[in-house]
């Protein structure tokens, strides 16, 4: 929650952001979990608990590919390399069991942190649109935010073990 409340501040309402955000994600990841079908989830953990967790829904759009629909690290973890493993992953399960290679997500354009680690792996920003109102709720949003959709076009790129250790892949 630290991390959305972070991050989402300034597009989405403090009010929202300060509220039950655990019942948010409740609703949304049992949605999610309980019809797995076409999709993966891949969570980490260490001694301290729930460090990271990425979902990816396979061929979610005929153009752009499987869509990431959820990359998230704990604070403690930042920097570590989880997150590149953790998307890693998920680009190994696209080339496992989706039907296209491509891969996409979605980030807030004031997250330039999370910009600057798509682009570090290979990712190209390819549109930008509005930000739908969390559960539709237009209230929950602060002003007019947009995304940012980055895109690779190969996921078996990010599968690569050197991708998974944040080096340069070679050409």
């Amino acid at each position: 929650m630290a991390n959305w409340r972070r991050h989402y501040r300034g597009a989405f309402s403090d009010e929202f952001l300060d509220g039950d955000l655990v019942a948010e994600w409740r609703t949304a990841w049992s949605s999610r979990l309980s019809s797995p079908g076409g999709t993966s989830t891949v969570l980490a953990e260490d001694d301290a608990g729930l460090a990271g967790l990425v979902h990816v829904v396979f061929d979610e759009d005929g153009s752009w590919g499987s869509l990431i629909d959820g990359l998230h690290v704990s604070p403690r973890r930042r920097r570590t390399g989880l997150g590149t493993e953790l998307l890693s992953r998920a680009a190994e399960a696209v080339t496992e069991r989706a039907r296209g290679g491509a891969l996409y997500l979605w980030v807030l354009e004031q997250n330039t942190a999370a910009q600057e680690f798509y682009l570090a792996l290979g990712g190209t920003c390819a549109e930008r649109a509005a930000v739908a109102a969390p559960g539709g709720v237009s209230s929950r949003l602060t002003g007019s935010p947009v995304k940012l959709r980055f895109t690779w076009p190969d996921a078996t790129v990010l599968a690569r073990p050197e991708a998974r250790r944040g080096q340069p892949n070679p050409a």
